[in-house]
């Protein structure tokens, strides 16, 4: 039995939520309440399974889970954190985690560490011997000494081995010079004698350091405008993923948490340029596709987050990709392929990737957090912005709208809105969108607000049948089913669909190709692609993220993003997972068949589940005023159509065998 499993046997979650303030009254098998996370004084709606260990609200909220994520939601702690809190009251000692690197492994990037540092004084060096680069920063760029000299900026001379040279002689190995990422290892047939030389050669440096402050790596500005490319980031190395570093969040921690919002811009300078006018709250994710672990490290200090681009990433960034991403999860970003079936980055024509709407839709859902997207105004970079005007900037941010409402003004600025084919196309683009998100009292407002614009009556988006908000909604009480292959006691517990959900995880876990598969053929059944949604535990939507986020990038082999990414604190579980899924035969079409039959069973019982809960909280209600009467009767029609496309979807995937 994992620790986890050892903290969910020895807490009863009826006493758990009772104690949170929560007055439970026994139904049946269940007990209700009102919901702690939203007013509601009609009817309890709150709805605990002691025998499951999970609670859902079937109001305004929508939220659901496990004991960990009511710990969570109630006080605000992440996982880890509500792991600890829980296992101190069930007396489970939680085991220390030991790091996977080798303590030798360990020693060698802290010696990488001090060698990118002895790099910030060597390129710093260079810069206050270069008048007509610190010419440059000065006056071109606004920069005091003071600014960079605290952002250790410096600057790589011309020459393809002074480095080489200077780091050799300091008794530096060329490997850990390679290995540091600050040395390229020359492709065979050149011209030049040496195998390797300097990485960055006459271009500005600046440092790039984790959250705590250490050495990671550099950004590199050019200098010579004819050069390509015009910013270049350290290569990965053991202690440098561009996708888990925030640039200048080692700064940025506490003046976040002190205005509680963050804000993110594009560059390195633009963030340099900002801290220097006061604004010390801003970062930025250095040209690449905001990634789930850079939202998640801003959580820690704010769930606000504003975007603040240039006009025309702020378009990109509203792009819903046509009709296809309509079609698709709005939840999720689908990955793109080409004929041979290989997975095709989302580039730019400027050669950088940003993150769309859907896919930051998806961040903001799961991690709880509010996105705002600004676009800069007259063409002009921040530091430009604050030169021109310093108190121009708050004001710029005070503007920022939601990233649905955003997406909706970029959308329909496209379209003829005298036109009614164009009002239809804007309908079909936007409203799967909408129904991403999560609060539906937001989806509504949203919906009306979509209405208005469009100048059409909203009862016709309200009855448009291709909202799939059901599938969006949060963890919902599972029932019944039995997996086809049997799992470890350890995690059978009581709730039968525990064992398929742990199938099915465990499968993708040791193959994480297959969840392309899988959403595609979700996809041509008419269903919306997977989420942490299917999953009704905690520890489980968390392993699901890891391999959602391993086969959205594109530098790392999937299987082994996933291995390297598994959170410490739910390390028993996921090898207990892989384990018992290594005897899996080869990937071919019968295990998709059996992967995607298992997850439309779990959608099925979910649903089954939840209409019959809903028929029993109507019951309530109408003894009550009946307020609640109508948002019941939508739910209800939600699920009938959900569950009539599900079986149809069985059928055809039973036809196929």
């Amino acid at each position: 039995m994992s620790t986890i499993d050892e903290i969910k046997s020895k807490i009863d979650i009826v006493d758990l939520v009772s104690e949170a303030g929560v007055k439970l009254r026994k139904s049946g098998r269940s007990y209700t309440g009102f919901c702690p996370f939203h007013d509601n004084k009609n009817t309890p709606a709150f709805v605990v399974w002691p025998e499951l260990g999970t609670w859902k609200c079937y109001g305004a909220c929508n939220e659901g889970g496990d004991i960990f994520k009511f710990v969570m939601k109630k006080e605000g702690l992440d996982f880890k954190e509500a792991l600890k809190k829980l296992a101190d009251r069930a007396g489970v000692v939680l085991q220390a985690y030991e790091p996977r690197e080798a303590p030798e492994v360990k020693e060698a990037h802290e010696h990488l560490r001090v060698l990118l540092e002895d790099a910030v004084v060597y390129y710093r060096t260079h810069l206050f011997n270069n008048k007509e680069i610190l010419t440059y920063l000065r006056e071109k760029r606004g920069l005091t000494d003071t600014t960079i000299e605290i952002f250790g900026m410096g600057y790589a001379p011309h020459g393809y081995d002074n480095l080489l040279k200077k780091f050799t002689s300091k008794g530096y190995s060329e490997q850990e010079l390679i290995d540091s990422g600050m040395l390229s290892v020359r492709e065979d047939g050149t011209t030049h004698a040496s195998r390797v030389y300097d990485k960055f050669r006459n271009r500005i440096m600046i440092p790039i350091r984790d959250e705590n402050g250490k050495m990671a790596g550099f950004g590199a500005r050019i200098v010579d405008p004819n050069d390509i490319p015009k910013f270049l980031n350290s290569p990965e190395t053991p202690i440098f993923t561009k996708g888990h570093i925030l640039y200048g969040l080692d700064r940025a921690r506490k003046p976040i948490r002190t205005a509680d919002q963050a804000v993110i811009v594009e560059g390195y300078l633009d963030v340099i340029a900002l801290h220097q006018a006061g604004y010390e709250n801003v970062v930025s994710p250095m040209g690449t596709a905001l990634t789930e672990d850079q939202l998640r490290l801003l959580k820690r200090s704010t769930k606000k987050i504003v975007l603040a681009l240039d006009p025309d990433k702020a378009g990109k960034i509203a792009v819903l990709r046509g009709y296809e991403t309509a079609r698709q999860s709005v939840s999720e970003k689908f990955p793109v392929f080409d004929e041979a079936g290989v997975k095709v980055p989302a580039i730019d024509k400027d050669g950088e990737r940003w993150t769309d709407a859907p896919h930051l839709l998806r961040f903001a859902n799961q991690l709880s957090v509010d996105i705002k997207v600004v676009a800069l105004p007259d063409d002009l970079d921040p530091d430009e912005l604050v030169q021109r005007g310093k108190d121009e900037w708050a004001k710029l941010i005070d503007l920022a709208e939601p990233i649905v409402l955003h997406t909706m003004k970029s959308v329909i600025s496209q379209y003829d809105l005298e036109n009614p084919k164009d009002k239809a196309k804007i309908v079909q683009e936007l409203e799967p969108f909408i129904a991403g998100v999560s609060d539906p009292v937001e989806r509504d407002d949203y919906r009306q607000r979509l209405a208005r614009m469009l100048r059409i009556d909203e009862r016709i988006l309200f009855a448009t049948p291709t909202l799939p908000q059901i599938e969006t909604v949060k963890s919902r009480r599972r029932a019944g089913g039995q997996a086809r292959r049997a799992v470890p006691a350890s995690v059978a517990v009581v709730n039968p669909t525990l064992r398929i959900e742990s199938y099915c995880l465990g499968v993708l876990l040791h193959k994480p190709v297959l969840l392309y598969r899988v959403d595609r053929k979700l996809q041509e059944f008419g269903l919306s692609a997977l989420t942490v949604e299917d999953f009704e535990y905690t520890d489980h939507q968390l392993l699901f993220g890891v391999v959602r986020s391993a086969v959205e990038q594109d530098e790392k082999d999937h299987h082994h993003y996933v291995m390297t990414h598994l959170p410490e604190a739910i390390s028993d579980i996921s090898m207990e997972l892989l384990t018992y899924t290594d005897a899996l035969s080869p990937v071919d079409d019968k295990l998709i068949e059996e992967l995607l039959a298992r997850f439309i069973d779990l959608r099925r019982m979910n649903a089954l589940a939840n209409n019959n809960q809903l028929r029993f909280l109507q019951e309530e209600d109408q003894l009550q005023d009946g307020a609640n009467n109508k948002m019941y009767q939508e739910q209800t029609l939600q699920l009938a159509k959900l569950i009539h496309n599900l079986d149809q979807a069985k059928r055809k995937l039973a036809s196929k065998r």
